[in-house]
């Protein structure tokens, strides 16, 4: 059975580390693990950490690191710039779903149709870092702060970019696309009033290939969780 693995904020500098109070909370009162219990820790940036339970405390646990592994980072960057929702609840299950599918960063993107400006970039970090240690990961997804569409246009670090909308015109089907030989990839998902046609013709400027995920008309949230799966899966 695998080890509890748990997320550790701060960097570490000696061979000792103290866990905050609500992963301490869990170990000893959820978990009741003792002194000379094992664990894993990791830190979000490729870090796999064997630890000891030295002192069990419901606030501080003290544990011994006893052997640290670096975890390689997949070659291919895949961002997700996706408009939150209104509905606050749908956001964050698409955020926790593309870090479970592996996503490297998520940019929450604000259009023109968008409901909601403001989030909670605290809470949604959380929500990343839980579905990280579920799918038993070592890579946390970089969440941005929210982008404007204009400023996201002047980016041109990515290999390959789309854009996924509903107007008609033509679009290249998304499963067919191969960026097996890419490192780096963004994908456009509007919100739900879908992208402006101001939006859409300023990306194709950009170099944004428009694309389709079938003939259903999906939510964003389900759009997002899509284009996540078919990026990663193309390899």
């Amino acid at each position: 059975m695998a080890l509890p693995l748990f997320f550790l904020a701060d960097d570490v500098h000696n061979d000792q580390v103290i866990l905050n109070e609500d992963t301490s909370r869990h170990v000893v009162q959820v978990l009741r693990m003792q002194v000379g219990s094992l664990v894993q820790l990791t830190d979000g940036k490729g870090h796999l950490l064997d630890a000891e339970i030295l002192e069990g405390h419901k606030k501080r646990t003290l544990v011994k690191i006893n052997k640290v592994q670096t975890v390689t980072g997949t070659i291919k960057r895949i961002t997700i710039a996706i408009s939150p929702l209104k509905n606050a609840s749908r956001f964050e299950w698409f955020l926790e779903k593309a870090t479970e599918i592996g996503v490297n960063e998520i940019i929450p993107l604000i259009c023109q149709r968008t409901e909601k400006e403001t989030l909670r970039i605290s809470r949604l970090q959380q929500i990343l870092v839980s579905a990280m240690l579920q799918s038993r990961q070592v890579w946390l997804p970089g969440l941005h702060e929210p982008t404007l569409f204009s400023q996201v246009m002047q980016n041109d670090l990515y290999e390959k970019k789309y854009i996924a909308h509903c107007d008609e015109g033509i679009k290249r089907n998304l499963v067919d696309e191969n960026i097996s030989n890419l490192n780096s990839v963004l994908m456009l998902i509007g919100p739900e009033g879908d992208f402006t046609s101001g939006e859409i013709d300023q990306a194709l400027v950009k170099g944004f290939t428009p694309v389709s995920m079938g003939e259903n008309r999906l939510r964003t949230e389900t759009a997002g969780v899509v284009a996540a799966t078919l990026l990663k899966l193309n390899k």
